[in-house]
């Protein structure tokens, strides 16, 4: 069951947790999530999945930065979240979607007990033109049924910013 946005809004600071939180934020089922003035971006047009591709990074200006399709760019929310009671999923906005602008590729789940930024897969479907702060994605919670286990990897765990791809550590513990 998904939680409305009163009952998000009852475990604020106990639950879950984002911060900064600001109430008007609160959607009937969701609370939105803006854009940090920052994206990554890989320096390689040929990706490798065994390796750490490397990245640059680009700052968002308050006039804006004009996004071009066919590339991919990564970014994150201002708001850091955390809960070890909710599954926490990330979807975009429909005013974003309505841009032809994905904000995530495959990574909108999140396991329970995941705590950090979110980091966005950005696409986009025509040359947009996107600012920093603008409310670009919505998170919301499920309730779990069962026994669980809290999110423990630390490939992403409690991250401080963008984080590219990780997937070349999952080939380390195969080895």
């Amino acid at each position: 069951m998904i939680l409305s946005g009163k009952e998000i809004l009852k475990h604020i600071g106990k639950e879950i947790i984002i911060e900064p939180f600001n109430e008007k934020r609160i959607n009937p089922n969701s609370y939105n999530l803006s854009l940090a003035n920052e994206l990554l971006v890989y320096d390689n047009e040929i990706l490798d999945m065994k390796k750490l591709n490397t990245t640059s990074k680009v700052i968002i200006p308050e006039e804006g930065i004009l996004l071009q399709p066919g590339k991919l760019y990564l970014g994150r929310t201002n708001e850091f979240t955390s809960t070890n009671k909710y599954v926490p999923m990330l979807e975009g906005r429909s005013s974003t979607g309505r841009l032809g602008l994905f904000i995530h590729i495959t990574a909108g789940f999140g396991d329970i007990g995941f705590s950090g930024y979110w980091t966005l897969e950005i696409f986009c479907v025509q040359p947009i033109r996107i600012y920093p702060n603008v409310e670009i994605c919505q998170i919301y919670y499920h309730d779990i049924d069962g026994d669980y286990d809290l999110y423990s990897s630390g490939k992403y765990q409690n991250n401080t910013g963008i984080q590219p791809s990780l997937m070349y550590k999952d080939f380390e513990d195969i080895q």
